[in-house]
């Protein structure tokens, strides 16, 4: 028997790999004598610069970046030296680099008292583009989850060298200067840099959120990052502010795009300002990792993720995985920390196994992530 184990990560217990070999161990177990080959997963959120690394075989650069509050930090980002081409991406080979967002304006860079979401600035993701593209890049992807950031991608912008001038223009700003996103409320005109020049960029993002609005950045996940009510309003109003500046003198608007809303707007400022493709980050990270065509010769395909619900529909791994498994008509289930009642997302999958038991903590069931896992892949194997 063949099979194919292509999970997520379970956030804040295991990363996709761990997963992985996880469910492996505990089928090995009881079909001693089964193909077993793994491919971690991820869509765009933490996790993707790991899988499509991985997957190619890359290695791992350093950078220096600035952190969402303006620390210098040592940022890394995967760095794959001949590249096979694959649908989506440049045909040709050549260096490609693979990095995420959140390496440097990720919520997981900052201590609970230090959120403040009109602060918080993806300059240090423009470093890291900066830095990869000086090493001559080819082309650049970027996984837009676990941002820390509402700027509709202004640092990103500062740090390649565009300028933002204001009514109330400061005379000198200094680079590294933090700036607030309210202050773009007051924007007057941008200006470009002379002699950018850039890599093709494709944006893998998990969300198809708009830059505004009632399903927009600053209204779904300025919240979740400590945003006040007075505060949604007044960067609802600077990302307006800025998207209008940008359609009056760059002649293109993104702000009803999907995904421009992806990471605090920063998919709106990879289009506007370095004129990246947004795509689905699962479509992104299959492709680059060729998951059809690992798919193709296996009797039954194993996925998961940390929680199986309704967001599974718009996108995550263990609803790509399961589409991709239906259309080559391979049987697909997915082991996963917690799951639904509801029947939609169940009735993706052949049968569903989830790591949760009654009267346990949700902390307790992180921490024995691994051992539930194997005892699942058992389960599922004795039915088999």
């Amino acid at each position: 028997m063949r099979i194919l184990i292509a999970p997520d990560k379970f956030k804040g217990a295991l990363n996709a790999r761990e997963v992985a070999e996880s469910i492996a161990a505990g089928l090995r177990e009881v079909l001693p004598d089964a193909e077993i080959d793994v491919a971690p997963m991820a869509d765009g959120g933490e996790g993707t610069a790991e899988a499509i690394c991985d997957a190619l075989g890359g290695s791992w650069l350093k950078c220096k970046a600035h952190d969402p509050i303006g620390r210098e930090i040592e940022a890394h980002y995967a760095w794959i030296n001949d590249h096979p081409p694959s649908p989506g991406l440049r045909r040709d080979t050549g260096k490609l680099a693979v990095m995420e967002m959140s390496e440097a304006a990720g919520m997981r860079r900052l201590r609970a008292n230090e959120f403040d979401v009109d602060l918080a600035s993806t300059f240090g993701v423009g470093e890291m583009i900066l830095d990869a593209a000086e090493r001559d890049a080819r082309q650049i992807i970027i996984g837009l989850g676990g941002s820390s950031t509402n700027d509709g991608g202004f640092g990103l912008a500062r740090a390649l060298g565009f300028r933002f001038e204001h009514e109330h223009e400061h005379e000198h700003e200094h680079e590294h200067e933090r700036r607030r996103v309210s202050d773009l409320i007051t924007l007057r005109r941008i200006e470009k840099p002379k002699d950018l020049k850039l890599p093709k960029i494709v944006a893998a993002a998990d969300v198809r959120n708009p830059l505004l609005g009632v399903n927009g950045a600053t209204r779904v996940f300025g919240p979740q990052k400590g945003a006040t009510p007075n505060q949604i309003d007044e960067l609802e109003r600077a990302l307006t502010r800025l998207a209008d500046v940008v359609a009056e003198q760059f002649g293109f608007d993104y702000r009803d795009k999907p995904g421009a809303g992806a990471a605090g707007g920063i998919g709106f400022g990879l289009m506007s300002f370095c004129g990246a493709t947004i795509r689905p980050g699962f479509d992104v990270v299959a492709e680059s990792i060729g998951l059809e065509a690992k798919m193709k010769d296996v009797d039954l395909v194993i996925t998961g993720e940390g929680s199986l619900d309704r967001q599974t529909l718009e996108g995550k791994t263990p609803a790509g995985v399961a589409q991709c498994a239906r259309k080559l008509g391979k049987r697909v289930c997915a082991i996963v920390g917690r799951a639904t009642d509801e029947a939609e997302p169940r009735k993706l999958f052949d049968g569903v196994y989830q790591n949760a038991r009654p009267g346990m903590s949700d902390e307790q069931n992180m921490k024995r992530a691994a051992e539930f896992l194997r005892e699942n892949a058992r389960e599922l194997a004795n039915s088999l």
